[in-house]
């Protein structure tokens, strides 16, 4: 069936990751209230917010725990919202989650196994050189164990597993936490450099706001649940509420 110029445009536009009214309770407490939220491909979104406004919430919650009790979550035009988590990760989405979880008693060669794992080693030896490359590093810590490493290196390592199962969709939860500012300037650097290179769409959950905004495309601003304000990364920068809020006694 052939599509008419119209159609194509149109159908091209749907966000690859769409949220819309998703709600999330722990329990009685609603921890997001009704959230909507797109990133469209090869975009960088990212979305900030104080410490508990729900940001790692949402992030889980895309991947399926906990569950969103109302509202719909879709990738690529297919609703995902009630799919298992290990359905969602063979969908081309990949997770570096907060307090980046790596294997710490595997070595660095075999975490970045277990994220290869995801399509069957299918370019195993490949993407082991491009993560290198990204990450060089890593390279020189391939045999050591995870857990022995900086939480810098820990947080590359998170990354670089991710990015193993080459992924459409990268969510990137916190990578900058605890971290020294070369480190984090490296990870953002990588990132900016997956995206201009092969078009990785990628949503990222920071509280740094000043790194964040800059990186991104478009940002979101969630407080308790809500989001309050959108824009481009540069528009939210120039908010005077988002400086006070996020910015102030940080960079200017």
């Amino acid at each position: 069936m052939t599509q008419t110029l119209a159609e194509r445009a149109v159908t091209r536009k749907a966000p690859l990751l769409a949220i819309r009214g998703v709600k999330t309770y722990y329990g009685k407490i609603v921890a997001l209230k009704g959230v909507d939220l797109d990133v469209q491909e090869g975009e960088i979104v990212t979305l900030i917010g104080a410490n508990g406004a729900g940001k790692s919430t949402l992030m889980m919650t895309i991947f399926g725990s906990p569950r969103a009790r109302e509202g719909v979550i879709s990738f690529d035009g297919r609703d995902i919202t009630r799919l298992p988590t290990h359905e969602i990760a063979r969908l081309s989405i990949a997770q570096s989650p907060e307090g980046r979880r790596i294997f710490a008693r595997m070595t660095v060669y075999e975490n970045l196994q277990m994220g290869a794992s995801i399509n069957k080693f299918a370019y195993f030896d490949q993407d082991l050189e491009r993560v290198f490359a990204l990450f060089p590093r890593l390279k020189e810590r391939i045999n050591q164990r995870g857990g022995t490493m900086s939480g810098g290196e820990q947080q590359m390592l998170a990354i670089a597993r991710a990015l193993m199962s080459r992924p459409r969709l990268l969510l990137l939860d916190e990578p900058s936490l605890g971290l020294a500012p070369l480190i984090v300037k490296q990870i953002f650097d990588a990132v900016k450099l997956l995206n201009k290179s092969e078009g990785l769409t990628v949503f990222l959950v920071e509280q740094n706001a000043f790194h964040a905004l800059k990186l991104a495309d478009r940002g979101y601003v969630m407080v308790n649940g809500v989001i309050t304000m959108s824009g481009t990364g540069r528009e939210l920068l120039a908010k005077p509420e988002v400086r006070a809020a996020y910015l102030e006694g940080g960079h200017h």
